[in-house]
């Protein structure tokens, strides 16, 4: 079925786009900032190194087999890694832990934040390469690297013109949806991101059962983008709300009346690059988890692996481009290198994401950088699994306040740096700012979804029997379930009121940016950030420093080469997702600034290998 499937043009691709796959455009030279250093004679010793027959320990098992590159790991930059050394003429395989592919690309919204891309400028945006180097180096600052900066921003364009070419996967604009800090100078209010259109889960065959599931599945009978939730919020009180509900609904019924099986978002992009993987003979091992990295003189020439609980070694001839994943789920990890209180229960990443990969790579030599942080969210700690909080938190008429029962920050700002100011305030008094609550008023239940609970609806009593949630008639009672001072809390309500009425927030500036008005309700004037909490009863939510995925992990150039701590390349060794130190720093560009980069530096890294 796959080797027929035609892939059709959208309006928005440049013709070479529209090649099937066996018709792929010739692949464009990698370019990044500088001369290219992995040549000469470091990369002929390596060659040689690598044509020998690698070292094994007895412990390594036997050998498993043997490609030109091994890709650690099945989500976005694992599998455009494995696509791109394919669609090189390398032979490649990718082993993966989990007994599912896609990883946490899988389970996301799939935002990927890429400027200049073709689907964006397609569209007319107006972007520039200066104005988004000019963004990009005033969010990240001078703690990443010029040149990597300049790879990700120079080879982005030219990974999602490759992933569109090599697999059936096509991409839409998020109108609306703004850099994070569009403020900023290059910074664009009507955004940089795009996501998967949507794409038949028949493609795959029988493969599609092992796709990772979704964080939230999309409502039965309906297609769902990301950018449609900023509107499905608002269904009971927008007529564009409703109309978009409605449209999700007829994409659904379309969908079944052809017979598909509709994805988007994560379940898309993950479906799609698997799909290319099968379409270049690509295998992927799963329940196959990384035991080690395999090394002869300094150089990376293989892992080691257990297939059907067998341990052995597959070779490397060429090299090993980890892809595998943060350490959110790995509790000893995360209380070495990250502020206590920390959970790995509070994060939605893939549950395999245990550091792996990252702990391989340093016992191979690999430097380590930025472990101390995280792609941060609050999050409620509901039973089962963490809700990790947009729309929320920033829709009218609620607030966030600490132990003492005052605001501490803009609600509506980016995600990151709500958990960010939640630990540093934190740090000084333990307690007083982790858990922090999030309070609602009835008025703003009657309006809005939550998570996936209808305006109007009662909450699960699950919410309330675990902690997550309370509930009380007046203020003074919430103050008591939440444990902090009364007297406080109505200074705070009385006060946060009267700025709601006026539509300025003079304390913490919410909605003074455009990004802090994406998830809002433009109904409310003369701020659609803020409204009174005043409606009986009042709903308070327990907020904790939640995550997507850590966002630190080995250290590597602008072609995605592993380095050690003294800046020297370990041969043979290449990471790139959040199996790396982001190149994103501590800060976060704007919506998918973690897929981005991920696709791009494991494209970057395959073909640093093609060239070598």
């Amino acid at each position: 079925m796959l080797e027929a499937l035609p892939l059709l043009p959208t309006p928005l691709e440049p013709a070479h786009v529209r090649e099937r796959f066996t018709h792929l455009p010739r692949h464009p030279p990698l370019q990044t900032r500088g001369p290219r250093r992995y040549g000469g004679r470091g990369a002929r010793r390596h060659r040689a190194a690598v044509r020998r027959r690698p070292g094994r320990r007895a412990q390594d098992g036997p050998p498993l087999g043997e490609y030109d590159v091994v890709v650690v790991g099945s989500g976005a930059a694992g599998m455009t890694a494995a696509l791109t050394a394919a669609r090189r003429g390398l032979s490649v395989l990718v082993v993966e832990k989990a007994p599912t592919f896609g990883g946490s690309a899988a389970r996301s919204g799939a935002g990927i934040w890429l400027p200049n891309n073709s689907v964006i400028l397609g569209a007319g945006v107006p972007d520039t390469p200066q104005k988004a180097a000019t963004y990009l180096a005033a969010v990240v600052g001078p703690g990443v690297p010029a040149d990597r900066q300049a790879a990700f921003l120079a080879n982005g364009p030219r990974m999602l013109d490759f992933v569109m070419a090599s697999s059936p996967l096509r991409f839409r604009f998020m109108e609306g949806y703004s850099d994070y800090y569009p403020d900023l100078p290059g910074g664009l209010a009507n955004g940089r991101s795009i996501e998967p259109d949507q794409i038949d889960g028949h493609i795959l065959g029988d493969e599609l059962a092992r796709l990772n599931p979704a964080y939230m599945p999309v409502p039965a009978g309906m297609v769902v983008f990301s950018q449609d939730y900023k509107w499905l919020n608002l269904a009971a009180v927008s007529a564009k709300g409703l109309a978009v509900s409605t449209e999700c609904l007829a994409r659904g019924t379309k969908a079944a009346l052809r017979g598909e099986k509709p994805l988007t978002m994560g379940q898309a992009l993950a479906a799609g690059l698997r799909a290319g993987l099968q379409r270049a003979g690509v295998p992927v091992w799963l329940n196959s988890p990384l035991v080690d990295l395999v090394q002869e003189g300094g150089a990376v020439t293989g892992v080691v692996v257990e297939k059907e609980g067998v341990r052995g070694t597959v070779r490397a001839r060429r090299g090993v481009v980890v892809g595998s994943g943060g350490f959110e789920h790995n509790a000893a990890m995360r209380a070495q290198y990250q502020q206590q209180p920390i959970g790995t229960q509070w994060s939605v990443g893939a549950k395999e994401n245990t550091g792996d990969g990252i702990r391989a790579g340093q016992r191979a030599g690999a430097a380590l950088a930025l472990m101390e942080d995280a792609w941060w969210g609050p999050s409620i700690p509901l039973p089962g699994e963490p809700y990790f909080c947009l729309a929320e938190r920033t829709l009218p008429g609620g607030l966030i306040v600490n132990a003492n029962g005052a605001r501490f920050v803009n609600e509506a700002a980016p995600y990151s740096d709500v958990v960010h100011v939640m630990y540093e305030k934190d740090r000084g008094a333990a307690g007083s700012h982790i858990p922090a609550w999030l309070i609602v008023d009835q008025n703003y239940r009657n309006k809005y979804l939550f998570k996936d609970i209808l305006p109007t609806l009662p909450f699960p009593d699950s919410w309330y029997q675990a902690g997550a949630a309370k509930k009380a008639w007046t203020w003074d009672a919430l103050a008591g379930q939440i444990g902090v001072p009364a007297a406080a809390l109505r200074a705070t309500l009385g006060r946060f009121n009267a700025q709601a009425w006026n539509g300025d927030d003079a304390d913490f500036h919410r909605g003074d940016t455009a990004y802090d008005h994406y998830y809002t309700d433009p109904n409310v004037h003369p701020n659609s950030c803020l409204a009174p909490v005043w409606v009986p009863p009042f709903y308070a939510f327990r907020i904790v420093p939640g995550d997507l995925g850590t966002k630190g992990g080995i250290v590597t150039d602008a072609r995605a080469r592993a380095l050690r701590p003294d800046g020297t390349v370990i041969p043979g060794l290449y990471a790139a997702g959040n199996a790396s130190a982001a190149v994103m720093g501590h800060s976060y560009a704007g919506a998918g600034s973690t897929i981005g980069p991920a696709m791009t530096f494991g494209y970057v890294a395959a073909n640093a290998i093609a060239d070598a």
